[in-house]
């Protein structure tokens, strides 16, 4: 019996999903980068209290056009440096 390879047109590649979020901006003192601040709302497993958690990324703006306190989404992107894997999402 002989095994039955798949034709390359048969064989189907999971679609990328890439992850997004959106926070306010907190710094914009570098050029091209901006500093987002992404909080969530968790829930203890225990106590069932809930409690904030907030995290801070490095995301790409090649325009400038993003200021402290704006509200913007971005997704993952490609590293672009040793810190930013993020780009500011075109619908923002």
């Amino acid at each position: 019996m002989s095994a039955v390879t798949p034709k390359k047109e048969e064989v189907k590649k999971p679609d990328v999903i890439s992850r997004t979020f959106s926070g306010v901006v907190v710094s914009d003192k570098n050029d091209k980068t901006i500093l987002v601040k992404v909080e969530s709302v968790k829930k203890h497993p225990k106590y069932q209290k809930r409690y904030t958690v907030s995290r801070k990324y490095k995301v790409h703006d090649e325009k400038n056009e993003f200021h402290v306190g704006d509200k913007v989404n971005f997704v993952e992107c490609r590293p672009l440096s040793r810190d930013k894997r993020w780009r500011v999402s075109k619908n923002s």
